[in-house]
């Protein structure tokens, strides 16, 4: 395929005062449901249907709480019209083109006194749309939706059934949005070209040796797992303590753990990233990666100086919690930590625990796994699908160097993994690695510029699935 390049001034005011309003609605999902303030998804639901009219007049549309799964029919979907679902609700029984993911609800703001602007105004200046949510995941959420609606006004209607998913508890591991979703799509008997979510990004002087701008198509996530480790003890008077106390055997097993990491491993989504990037870099780079077949570990080895990097080569290991005890002279008669993973490829959640187990080697330290876990995942970055995705980024941002990758945390495309051919975790906009800190910290927002490649690349996206 070919494109010619896009042109992506921009957006006007209306437009990223629609975003702007939406990053007002503080749809802060929380672990505990009971926690979540509901009135302020409902609020984004009205914004959502006020803004794109033609949208809920044109696309059958499935709620889920507040998650929201768009089905628009084909021109050529012989179902459109029929295909009764016994369920009731959203049915198909011919093929679809994509699976479009985003999500709706956004992390707590820990602080909010660093922050330029109040993270839930919504400021709208001359550059930049600001708040909570702006790059992770609201402006896909409405980068799609401003696309799917300029479509519609101008007849534009995809060859074959696409699939909008929105979810409300990304953050949140995503059970009752993305996982009911996709369960539904899945008993409908759903089997997708293209699934695109969250994850990669285009990024400028983040990759080392490369003067161009990246973009990062991720095809497959790490696994997650938190083990906690708890240690009882019979406690007592801090003036007569034993051989060892409940924390000082928590604290050895906590470095146990951190101090035999996995292995280094490159796995074959690494070596496609490594590949892919090697005629953009310079010697002797270049040579090293030539040789990546017999120089394996030593490249393993030079990606693990970097926290960053060392992701890409390896199962991480985070200690992130530790409490035990209740006032300084009295021997606490509990200790417990916690320690995440990421997982892998090749590695799984079973692997974790039973790492962890044979490194700390003590039979009076619990070790547990915790909470929600998740397997790795990861596809060839292989097939027309990929190729478009690559060849539409060219076109928002021609020059840009395209590769592969996997998302070092957990997505909402896990769920619909089986679900679609090719799986691209991946947004045009270009970062630094200071924008990068913003997702999840303090000043999150995306500039216009970065917004109309957005709404651009899904537009281009739509047109391409309406010649099908």
């Amino acid at each position: 395929m070919t494109q010619t390049a896009a042109a992506t001034p921009a957006v006007d005011d209306a437009t990223a005062e629609r975003l702007g309003a939406a990053l007002r609605c503080a749809t802060v999902s929380r672990e505990d449901p009971a926690e979540t303030d509901l009135g302020e998804f409902e609020r984004l639901t009205a914004h959502l249907e006020a803004c794109f009219p033609l949208v809920h007049a044109h696309l059958e549309c499935e709620t889920f709480g507040h998650a929201r799964l768009y089905r628009w029919p084909g021109s050529g979907d012989a179902a459109s019209g029929s295909g009764d679902d016994p369920a009731g609700g959203i049915a198909t029984t011919q093929p679809v083109a994509a699976i479009l993911l985003a999500h709706m609800d956004v992390v707590p703001v820990d602080d909010e006194r660093g922050w330029t602007h109040p993270p839930f105004a919504g400021v709208v200046d001359d550059d930049f749309i600001w708040g909570r949510g702006a790059i992770d995941d609201k402006s896909r959420v409405m980068a799609i939706l401003e696309a799917v609606e300029a479509a519609l006004a101008d007849g534009v209607r995809p060859a074959r059934t696409v699939y909008l998913a929105f979810g409300h508890d990304e953050e949140v591991f995503g059970n009752t949005g993305a996982g009911r979703m996709a369960q539904r799509l899945r008993s409908a008997g759903v089997r997708a070209e293209l699934l695109l979510d969250e994850g990669g990004v285009i990024t400028t002087d983040v990759a080392d040796g490369i003067d161009l701008p990246v973009a990062t198509i991720m095809v497959g996530e790490k696994g997650f797992a938190t083990v906690r480790l708890s240690v009882t003890a019979i406690g007592g008077h801090s003036s007569m303590p034993g051989r060892q106390t409940a924390v000082g055997q928590l604290a050895r097993a906590v470095a146990r753990i951190q101090d035999r990491p996995f292995p280094l491993r490159l796995t074959p989504v690494t070596v496609d990233m490594l590949t892919r990037l090697r005629g953009f870099m310079s010697e002797p780079r270049r040579t090293l990666l030539g040789l990546i077949g017999v120089a394996g570990p030593a490249i393993a080895r030079v990606l693990a100086a970097g926290p960053t990097t060392e992701a890409l080569v390896r199962t991480t290991t985070a200690p992130t919690m530790i409490h035990g005890g209740v006032t300084p002279n009295v021997l606490p008669q509990r200790a417990e930590a916690y320690v995440n993973f990421r997982i892998l490829p090749g590695d799984s959640v079973a692997d974790v625990v039973a790492h962890c187990r044979r490194v700390v080697r003590d039979k009076g330290v619990a070790i547990e796994l915790m909470g929600h876990a998740s397997e790795p995942s990861a596809n060839p970055a292989a097939g027309p699908a990929f190729d478009l995705i690559a060849d539409l980024t060219r076109a928002v941002v021609p020059g840009v160097a395209v590769t592969v990758g996997l998302v070092p945390g957990a997505t909402d495309s896990r769920y619909y993994d089986d679900l679609a051919a090719t799986r691209c975790n991946f947004a045009p906009i270009i970062l630094t690695a200071q924008d990068l800190e913003r997702i999840h910290g303090t000043d999150e927002r995306i500039s216009r510029a970065n917004y109309a490649r957005l709404i651009t690349f899904n537009r281009l996206l739509i047109d391409h699935l309406a010649r099908r």
